[in-house]
């Protein structure tokens, strides 16, 4: 895999924690095709104990780990894979409250109230009308570094509906945040319906009534009981606190490609005045044009080392023409698109 440049294992370290399922699921995986894990941990910020004592990790990290594991093992979709790969009763007492509701809008419902609790950087909204949809959002960490997991977890979600309702359920439309290129047909047999990349969220588009689905073998006193047990771990554990500086990253993510990343865009999408939002990010020592040009670099390394071509790189940032993307590479890394794709392949860690 080509370099990211250096790891800042500090950023991999802090903020919201999650149980660290899909993590569990990428060892396992790399166990199986014997392939070496700890080196990947120790990239990703993690650690063997802390995965072998099911402790909690930082969503950060678990998001870096499926991303080196993906280039590990040349698989582009990984985390399609581990969704296929593992047992939904995994998820804990989140699949029992929602394998004990009486429908599946009841389901989640509960599940967007208690998802925290396995991921702390998870935040489930559920609308009901005019379409019946699943909307899943960040929130502590930056949406623009992630693509694997929230794959995994659209399809986690799809394949617990199925379960739920006992068919073979197909949602309307999928959509992604992240961009994607080359073959689609993979996710789109995986979803068996039109998954849509570059979107303004990332969301399952069910048709009217699905969320009306009976659950097949519902127990109201199996959810009454872990309603109980789910509060009383919601009351124990600490709020989770977002920095603003993130709340920004995944606000700009769905308006690069349309070219209107800018900050009365943003401040308006956060209902702030450009002054009090300018204000709000000088508290945190920053810009908007700095968080802005930092995502633009993420971004733009990623889909370099992806084989993007340079004038769709630039459409996908923002720029308004392929020479500006040019000029913003140099100044990034010191070489020009074709340099960079040219140089010698590179230690992740470097």
């Amino acid at each position: 895999m080509a370099g990211r440049g250096k790891a800042n294992i500090q950023s991999l370290i802090n903020g919201p924690t999650a149980w660290g399922l899909a993590t569990r699921l990428a060892v396992r995986h790399l166990e199986r095709a014997g392939m070496e894990v700890a080196p990947l941990l120790l990239q990703s910020g993690l650690s063997s104990v802390a995965i072998a004592e099911r402790q909690r990790i930082h969503v950060t990290a678990q998001m870096r780990f499926l991303e080196l594991v993906g280039y590990a093992l040349k698989n582009a979709w990984i985390g399609l894979t581990l969704a296929k790969e593992c047992d939904l009763r995994e998820l804990g007492m989140l699949y029992y409250v929602a394998a004990s509701s009486h429908d599946l809008g009841d389901a989640f419902k509960r599940l967007s109230r208690y998802v925290s609790l396995g991921n702390e950087a998870l935040v489930v909204r559920l609308g009901e009308r005019p379409t019946c949809s699943i909307e899943v959002s960040y929130a502590g960490v930056q949406r623009h570094r992630d693509r694997h997991q929230m794959e995994l977890l659209a399809f986690a979600v799809l394949r617990l509906c199925r379960k739920l309702v006992g068919r073979d359920l197909s949602p309307h439309k999928v959509r992604f945040i992240h961009h994607r290129t080359g073959d689609l047909s993979q996710i789109r047999r995986t979803f068996g319906c039109e998954v849509e990349f570059d979107a303004e969220m990332d969301e399952i588009i069910f048709n009217a009534g699905t969320l009306e689905l009976p659950v097949v073998g519902d127990d109201p006193f199996l959810n009454e009981l872990i309603l109980r047990m789910c509060d009383e771990a919601m009351t124990a554990r600490l709020a989770n606190t977002s920095r603003f500086r993130t709340i920004v990253e995944n606000n700009i993510a769905p308006l690069l490609p349309h070219a209107e990343a800018t900050i009365k865009a943003v401040a308006k999408r956060l209902g702030l005045s450009e002054r009090t939002f300018a204000r709000k990010l000088a508290a945190e020592g920053i810009s908007f044009g700095e968080i802005l040009d930092q995502m633009r670099r993420d971004l733009a390394i990623r889909y370099l080392e992806d084989d993007l071509q340079a004038s769709q790189i630039a459409w996908l940032l923002g720029f308004h023409h392929p020479s500006s993307f040019s000029h913003a590479c140099r100044r990034w890394t010191g070489k020009s698109p074709l340099e960079f794709r040219r140089a010698p392949v590179r230690d992740p860690a470097e």
